[in-house]
Parts: structure tokens; C-alpha cells; sequence
């Protein structure tokens, strides 16, 4: 039995998949720039590396490594770093899986791909038009499209998962600051903020994941990844421990608490608006049902 190659595999979503992979018999190799136990050390994911030698027994590629959205880029051209990083070096492994004989291409996205925001209830779809913001998006959506061409003139399956903002134990980015924010007992600000927003469980991605592996209907499609509920930016701070206020705030006063923390501009527009998203075709295509999380018992630690 061939096995199912997962790169960024010592990330936060890389190392839950590798268990999930694992726990349903499915052989794996995991590769990863990090020394981590059990993984295969890769030095670069460029054209430098030479994929042959790993490929040889692989039938099914998770493609998750990626450089992802940095706060603070330094780089001198960013697009360009992006680019090198999410798109190159990403055809750099499909042209080396078309070679290898490998079946499966499985390119996990991002919803940014989409756009920042949706309009209420018109929640995003896999068809919409690509509208991405920034160089992290723009990079991820040229990826998405290079690699649909080239699996139409190859025998390469590729499959395109754009995940929402992904929750789970281990948490990083925005969620872990804000999480570290609550031990500060701070009451939630966003009181009157009745935004919604979709998020995905890193157990829900993964059986996406899984189903994206063997479903003939999803070659050559796009899915959109999240729980299929919906949350507002009050009710997320309330689960990550942010105290309830005493009295509802308003939206200027949740705006100028953002500037007073120091929050970026653009991450202030992410937690104020919407983004929701319709997960159907992935429940129908993949034949795939997220599972309801209690939120609550997923950000916080549990005491005896």
C-alpha cells in the first residue's frame, strides 16, 4: 500500500493530520524543514530539492507547507517571498509528483482566496471570483490556479481545500494572542458586534482532508473547509475566557480598544466584520459532515 505524503507536517495542522492519517491505517510519510521525531528533514522545499528519491512509494501528496501570513514582513518585496515560497516551490513538487507517478495532489488553500469579508447572509462560495488581499492570498490563489492547469493537461488529481481560520489544540496566530489576552480578565468589548464568522476545527479539516484523499467527484474541484455554524467575534472571546462586561460597549468604543492593544488595521476589519462560508458542496462532493465542537472545551485547559 502506497502512502500519503504530508508536507509542513510538524505544524500546527500538519501534526494533528499525521495522527489522524495514522489512526485511520493510512500509511504516511511526513516531511518538514523542522528536526522533529518520526518526520523526514528536508532542508528546502525549492527548486534545490530533489523529490524523486521520497516520492517513490507516495500515491497521495497534502501539500500544508506554506509561508503563511507574517505581521510583521520584513522582506523587501513580500509578494515576491510569497510567491517563491507558495507558488515555485509548490509546482516544484507537483511537476516532481507528475514524474514520480504519484495519483493525488491535495493543495490545502485559504478562504482569504475568497476575500476578507462577505456581505450578510451571502456567505462565500467555491465558485465565487477569486478576490484575494495581500501578497499571502495573492500567492495562495496563483498557486490554486497553476495547479488546476496543470492537473487538466497531466494525470495529476488535483483537489483545492481553502480552510477558514483553523481552531484546535495548540492554537497559534491571532487566536493564541487573543487567548493570552483573557488571562488579563479583560471583559469582551465586542458586546454589541454582531458579526458572524466561520472557523474550522483542526478534526473537521482533517476528515476533509481524508475524504479528499479517495473521492473520485473531487478531482479538479475547489471546496471550501469550515464547522458549518457560525460565531461572533463576543461569543469567541467569551470562549477563549474573556470575561462577560457588565454592560454592552459599542462599536467605537470595541474599535478604539483594538488601537489601544496595538491590533493592526487590517486584523481590527477581520474581528468587527463577517465571513461566512458554504461548506454544501464539500458535505456533497466529499460525502463529508463537520462535527459540532463545544468551543469552549477546545481553547480552554480542563482542571480536575
Amino acid at each position: 500500500m502506497k502512502s500519503t505524503l504530508v508536507t509542513g507536517a510538524s505544524g500546527f495542522v500538519g501534526s494533528f493530520l499525521m495522527t489522524e492519517l495514522q489512526r485511520h491505517g493510512i500509511p504516511t510519510i511526513g516531511v518538514s524543514r523542522t528536526d522533529k521525531a518520526g518526520l523526514l528533514k528536508i532542508q528546502s522545499y525549492g527548486e534545490e530539492m530533489d523529490w524523486g528519491p521520497v516520492l517513490e512509494k507516495v500515491d497521495t501528496i497534502v501539500h500544508l507547507a506554506a509561508r503563511v501570513h507574517v505581521m510583521k514582513d520584513r522582506a523587501s518585496d513580500p509578494l515576491s517571498e510569497f510567491r517563491r515560497a507558495n507558488v515555485d516551490a509548490t509546482l516544484h513538487l507537483a511537476r516532481a509528483a507528475i514524474k514520480a507517478g504519484v495519483r493525488r495532489f491535495i493543495f490545502v488553500s485559504t478562504i482569504k482566496v475568497n476575500g476578507e469579508t462577505t456581505r450578510p447572509g451571502h456567505p462565500f462560495r467555491s465558485d465565487d471570483p477569486r478576490k484575494p488581499e495581500g501578497p499571502y492570498a495573492v500567492s495562495k490563489a496563483e498557486a490554486e490556479i497553476a495547479l488546476l492547469e496543470l492537473g487538466r493537461q497531466t494525470d495529476l488529481e488535483v483537489v483545492i481545500l481553502r480552510a477558514t481560520l483553523v481552531y484546535g489544540p495548540g492554537v497559534k496566530g491571532n487566536l493564541a494572542t487573543l487567548k493570552k489576552w483573557a488571562a488579563f480578565q479583560l471583559p469582551s468589548p465586542f458586546g454589541a458586534i454582531q458579526n458572524r464568522r466561520s472557523l474550522v476545527h483542526l478534526s473537521n479539516l482533517s476528515s476533509a482532508i481524508i475524504a479528499a484523499r479517495r473521492e473520485p467527484r473531487a478531482v479538479d474541484q475547489i471546496f471550501l473547509v469550515a464547522d458549518g455554524t457560525h460565531i461572533s467575534t463576543h461569543e469567541l472571546l467569551l470562549d477563549l475566557g474573556w470575561k462577560r462586561p457588565p454592560r454592552i460597549l459599542d462599536f467605537v468604543f470595541a474599535c478604539t480598544f483594538l488601537a489601544a492593544l496595538a491590533v493592526p488595521r487590517s486584523t481590527r476589519n477581520r474581528l468587527l466584520s463577517n465571513l461566512e462560508v458554504d461548506v454544501e458542496k464539500a458535505r456533497t462532493l466529499l460525502n463529508w459532515n463537520p462535527l459540532p465542537f463545544v468551543r469552549q472545551s477546545t481553547f480552554r485547559p480542563t482542571h480536575d
